[in-house]
């Protein structure tokens, strides 16, 4: 790889270790776990342990495979030389979207010519982002009419920085994603099952490479404890590997991929002077498994992947490929959620028969007092019926400081009702 002080145009590394992304296919899926979070477990390789001064410097951008400190401006010019720039996230980060922000900022510095893509969005609600972009729309009727507490579903206060950076230097924005339902129609039937005019326009992703369908193989075996109709048969990687329905999660995560990928190509071929930027999940990112691979069968190989890491993690061992580059922030688990409104502290997708599937549950949050899991399905809040996120987001908002919220869960064909009590200062996490 060619040292980042010098030039960050370069092919996509051949060779990388798993890491699942987009907390969406799980649940569409009948699996559950933030794709971030379980990239982040899987993450062990001491003998790559950064120096002790990398690991203690926070707002230090490092270069893995070399374990080079790097500047701001060896990372930022580099970065402003490639086609495509992918900024991985953990969605309910905080330092996440901080980070991914000053180096938006610090990008736009280099090239005005910018245009930001961004996962969270399907290509249905393009309209509205150009309308955003252009100054046209008020913040709510911007999250109304992109629909995203029923589309995304983590807290908009995180996210809001970024559109408003974007609208404030009319910088286009673009949507990366496809409708959900097309991702859970490769995950039930398989790729080749969908009709070519069912597609959405996504050409056939490439294959997946073997070690990271062993990865998806070992997440999908971590997750199979929370579904209701896993096998006891099943209990190895390489007993999913043989799963009949395991090739149509891989394709599931392919699809999701190469749509992405598909957007962001069309977008830097549209926009040749431009640096194209897309926020997307950390999984999609790590090791160049996800995106990267597809933008390489694309075509597009100046690709800089750049992702944020906790310092600890650091220390204790980071992997030469995990980004090209990665900047170190405070453990995300000591951030303070953002206040003012009242939050449960889950990720939420519709159920696969009803209800509303958790598939994730924040650490401290009113959901894991609760004693929610990911993994479980919440059927009614107050005794009214779940059919869509929304339905419980305008619960959880309506409900007051100090207040008792009844939960009617299934939890692996077990019905329970659980009590989420939501503290005076309302100072928790949706």
């Amino acid at each position: 790889m060619v040292s980042f002080k010098t030039s960050m145009k370069r092919a996509n590394k051949a060779v990388f270790v798993a890491a699942v992304a987009g907390v969406g296919l799980m649940a569409l899926t009948g699996l559950v776990g933030d794709p971030g979070a379980q990239a982040e477990a899987e993450q062990q390789a001491a003998d790559t342990s950064l120096e002790s001064e990398h690991c203690r410097d926070v707002g230090q951008w490092v270069e893995p495979s070399s374990k080079a400190e790097l500047t701001n401006q060896d990372v930022l010019d580099g970065a402003a030389g490639s086609r495509v720039v992918l900024l991985g996230e953990t969605h309910t980060s905080k330092e996440d979207h901080l980070w991914q922000l000053q180096t938006l900022a610090g990008l736009y510095a280099l090239t005005p010519e910018l245009v930001i893509g961004f996962e969270s969005f399907p290509r249905s609600v393009q309209p509205v982002l150009d309308d955003w972009s252009a100054g046209k729309l008020s913040e709510d009727d911007f999250l109304r009419q992109t629909n995203w507490a029923e589309v995304w579903g983590y807290d908009a206060d995180l996210y809001m920085p970024l559109f408003e950076f974007a609208r404030q230097n009319r910088i286009p924005m673009v949507a990366l994603n496809v409708d959900r339902s097309l991702i859970s129609r490769v995950g039930r039937n398989g790729w080749d099952a969908v009709p070519e005019d069912a597609r959405d326009g996504i050409t056939t992703p490439a294959a997946a490479r073997p070690d990271y369908s062993e990865s998806l193989a070992s997440v999908y075996l971590a997750a199979a404890a929370h579904r209701r109709d896993a096998s006891e048969d099943v209990q190895t990687v390489e007993d999913v590997l043989e799963t009949d329905g395991f090739q149509n999660f891989v394709d599931a995560q392919l699809t999701w991929d190469r749509a992405m990928a598909e957007a962001l190509a069309q977008s830097a071929e549209a926009n040749p002077e431009a640096v194209v930027v897309g926020i997307v999940g950390r999984g999609h990112v790590e090791r160049g498994f996800g995106i990267p691979h597809q933008l390489a069968d694309l075509g597009i190989s100046a690709v800089t992947s750049l992702v944020p890491v906790d310092r600890d993690r650091a220390c204790a061992g980071l992997e030469p490929d995990v980004a090209d580059v990665v900047f170190l922030v405070e453990d995300r688990g000591e951030n303070v959620p953002v206040p003012n409104r009242p939050r449960l502290g889950v990720a939420i997708q519709p159920g696969p028969d009803g209800g509303l599937l958790l598939s994730e549950v924040v650490a401290g949050s009113i959901a894991e007092a609760a004693e929610l899991s990911a993994g479980d399905i919440v059927l009614s809040a107050a005794g009214a019926d779940l059919n869509t996120p929304s339905d419980l987001v305008e619960i959880i908002q309506r409900q007051a400081p100090g207040t008792w919220l009844p939960l009617d869960v299934d939890r692996n064909g077990e019905r329970l009702t659980l009590i989420a009590k939501f503290p005076s200062d309302r100072d928790s996490v949706q």
